[in-house]
């Protein structure tokens, strides 16, 4: 304990030292629908955090809905009391904040490794996974790949403009994969890139994606599943903060154009053991054949993960590269589980059917609990697209449907944990129907 707060406090001395203009760290944790909340200390005061003295925030922050509101979830929120948990701070995470408009760092804080974690925190329930992996002598590779838009920064009545290029002010409405876009974006992508390394995120390649004014940045390949998942939602983060500061509005909403293909969060997942070993390359791949089994038997009851919202079920189906079934497939796009060509070394699935707006906490420890499960149970996938153009399992494509295929799944209530599941459930659940008590202007127009 004393050389973990001995590191701790090395890393926020550094911190002033090399930032004497900060004043203020944002400590943030990620809720359950994936948005930041936490609170802002002095750094000074941040220096006693790191020394020892209690970190507490209170535990129902992490059942905030969509909007910031509270729902009544058992007897959390409403019955409880509202009680403090204690967080600690994440170490290698004290970074500064270079795009707002003040001097400002921020650093991750989490309840997972405390005396008493929060059962339902989404970096606590993949804390777990990863934890009950490692006692199997399994240890999980991953790298993320998100998909965005950019804006105007200007909404039209409420509706997302198409972005302007800035160098010959026209709009970017047209669909293509044109790797001028690049050039014709440069300045607030490169803003991007450089603000996620300066944040410790491991970027990658870049891409022009198909849709008007659409992104894909790929991050390197890390052994540390924690860490690959801060890097995805401190991305995203970041990226907000840096498309205000050049006149632009970036989005990871799942589906912000119906005729345009929507954004996803696509996951590489490979294994190894102790030795450094490719588990799902032994034995002519068979360990490989199970895991993707195990993956699609969760996958519909996993579905409040992957598809987070009412926007994130327009995405899947219709449009380019999004399925509506679960499927495997060797480099095919279409499939949900994605085996891409690679030496035995690096054999992985690429798991496509998550949305870019979705957790990336859960949806790594939901992916990672496919892959044990198949490899405990040993059965054999369905047939790949590769040789069944038809091949798949369904999925429900709504939110209730999908709640209730997703909360009473025993073996996602075993390795998820039941509380987590019956508390994420609840949450998706209310802010399905809040979501739906508002009349829209449509609705007046059909039925009035």
């Amino acid at each position: 304990m004393k050389s973990h707060c001995s590191t701790l406090l090395a890393e926020v001395r550094t911190f002033r030292q090399n930032h004497p203009d900060v004043r203020y760290v944002d400590l943030i944790a990620l809720d359950i629908p994936g948005h930041f909340y936490g609170k802002r200390y002095p750094v000074e005061m941040l220096e006693k955090v790191a020394a020892g003295s209690p970190l507490k925030l209170p535990q129902n922050a992490v059942l905030l809905g969509v909007q910031g509101g509270l729902f009544k979830i058992g007897d959390y929120c409403f019955n409880d009391g509202d009680p403090d948990a204690n967080r600690r701070l994440v170490p290698g995470t004290l970074k500064p904040v270079t795009w707002e408009k003040q001097p400002l760092g921020q650093m991750l804080i989490t309840s997972d490794g405390t005396e008493a974690p929060i059962e339902f925190e989404p970096r606590e329930v993949l804390a777990k996974v990863l934890e009950r992996l490692q006692h199997k002598g399994i240890h999980p590779v991953v790298a993320f790949e998100l998909e965005f838009y950019l804006f105007d920064k200007q909404l039209d009545n409420g509706l997302p403009q198409f972005a302007r290029d800035a160098l010959s002010d026209d709009a970017d409405d047209q669909p293509n994969l044109h790797i001028e876009r690049l050039s014709r974006f440069s300045e607030v992508l490169d803003d991007m890139a450089q603000t996620a390394k300066d944040q410790g995120i491991d970027i990658t390649v870049i891409t022009a994606e198909l849709g008007p004014g659409q992104f894909e940045i790929n991050f390197g390949h890390l052994d540390d599943g924690l860490r690959a998942a801060d890097w995805a939602a401190l991305f995203c983060r970041s990226t907000r903060g840096v498309a205000l500061k050049h006149g632009y509005r970036a989005s990871f909403m799942a589906k912000p154009y119906l005729q345009y293909p929507g954004s996803g969060m696509h996951v590489h997942v490979s294994l190894y053991d102790a030795a450094g070993n490719n588990l799902l390359a032994a034995h002519q791949q068979q360990p490989l054949r199970h895991a993707v089994a195990g993956c699609l038997e969760l996958l519909p009851h996993c579905m409040p993960i992957f598809s987070p919202n009412h926007n994130a079920f327009r995405r899947l189906g219709g449009t380019v590269n999004a399925a509506t079934r679960a499927s495997w497939g060797f480099e095919d796009r279409d499939a949900c589980v994605r085996i891409p060509e690679s030496d035995p070394r690096n054999l992985r699935i690429e798991h496509r059917l998550a949305s870019a707006d979705a957790n990336p906490y859960l949806v790594l420890a939901a992916i990672l609990a496919g892959l044990e499960h198949g490899l405990e149970a040993k059965r054999d996938p369905i047939a790949p697209l590769n040789e069944d153009r038809t091949s798949g399992a369904d999925f429900p494509l709504e939110m209730l449907d999908a709640v209730r295929a997703m909360q009473h799944q025993p073996v996602l209530r075993d390795k998820l944990g039941g509380e987590f599941v019956d508390v994420f459930c609840e949450n998706k659940r209310q802010d399905h129907l809040a979501f739906h008590q508002e009349i829209a202007a449509r609705e007046y127009r059909w039925f009035l």
